[in-house]
């Protein structure tokens, strides 16, 4: 059984009554409890127990002592209850805020397979932007989050994976059965604007290709922009992790060259993040790249 504090011994011996019974109970050898409460009574500097011929009792000390120390061994065991259900993930709640391709593709299976090891751990997930994650994490409400590499420079980053820009179209559209196009295709396209922000990723993609997209709407939702083109008010560029299980009546097309983002895994300070927090985000770190690899489009 788990030892006993030297309180917790004392306490058995008020109970019991008796040394020999409260050895066998604990494991100790009776002259180990006798000492342990000659150790208390030196400590206290008076003496707890009465010894006699017809066993132990409580001296006036003693009594006025039982209830402190009574309290002083509660706190013990449930200080010791707590850590093992923090060692165990017993009750513990993971605060996140995640962009909406992660938390569509990436936690669902992560959150799976953690809860299967920790079935009492608890999730709370926000879908949010760059913005939010940022500003969750740094007044304490979200433990951590996901973001882009360079969007939170005063956060901890750990990069997960690459998400590739591709182009969606109406699935009637002269370019949907390309097998790539260019931003300069692109850019004489009625064009349905990602806004994400002050990080204008893709805005930035056109740019350094030396076009300008012809915006005629600017949309925060993924999934709004998706049903946007697919009513055919225009084309859209959003990321490869975006874009699982929703390209019936929709193109999409790759792009030429190398445009992405890098989505990371953000935090303040990894030594105070409770350890629920951190054996999943560590579990998330080891896994992404693997799960985001097997989407297929």
């Amino acid at each position: 059984m788990d030892s006993v504090s030297k309180y917790g011994v004392f306490c058995k011996v008020a109970e019991q009554k008796s040394f020999t019974k409260v050895a066998n109970e604990i494991g100790y050898s009776q002259s180990a409890v006798s000492q342990i409460i000659k150790s208390l009574e030196k400590e206290f500097d008076t003496t707890l127990i009465n010894r006699g011929k017809d066993g132990i009792s409580l001296t006036r000390d003693g009594s006025e002592y039982l209830p402190y120390i009574q309290s002083v061994y509660l706190a013990e065991q449930n200080l010791a209850t707590k850590n093992r259900e923090m060692a165990g993930l017993e009750k513990a709640t993971v605060s996140m805020c995640a962009l909406s391709s992660v938390g569509r593709h990436i936690l669902p299976y992560c959150m799976r397979d953690f809860k299967k090891k920790y079935p009492q751990v608890n999730f709370v997930v926000r879908q949010g932007d760059y913005n939010d994650t940022h500003d969750g994490i740094m007044d304490g409400t979200l433990d951590f989050g996901f973001t882009i590499i360079g969007a939170s420079p005063q956060l901890e980053n750990v990069p997960l994976y690459s998400d590739r820009m591709m182009a969606i179209l109406p699935i009637d559209h002269p370019l949907a059965n390309e097998k790539s196009v260019t931003f300069a295709q692109l850019a004489d396209q009625p064009f349905i604007l990602h806004f994400e922000g002050e990080y204008l990723n893709i805005l930035n993609a056109f740019s350094r290709e030396g076009v300008t997209p012809d915006i005629q709407y600017k949309v925060y939702d993924d999934y709004s922009i998706i049903s946007m083109v697919k009513k055919g008010l225009g084309i859209s560029v959003l990321y490869k992790a975006v874009l699982k299980d929703v390209s019936f009546d929709l193109a999409v097309v790759p792009i030429e060259g190398n445009h992405s983002r890098t989505i990371s895994l953000v935090y303040k300070n990894w030594d105070t993040l409770p350890k629920a927090a951190q054996k999943f985000a560590k579990y998330v770190i080891d896994h992404a790249k693997e799960i985001f690899d097997s989407i297929e489009l």
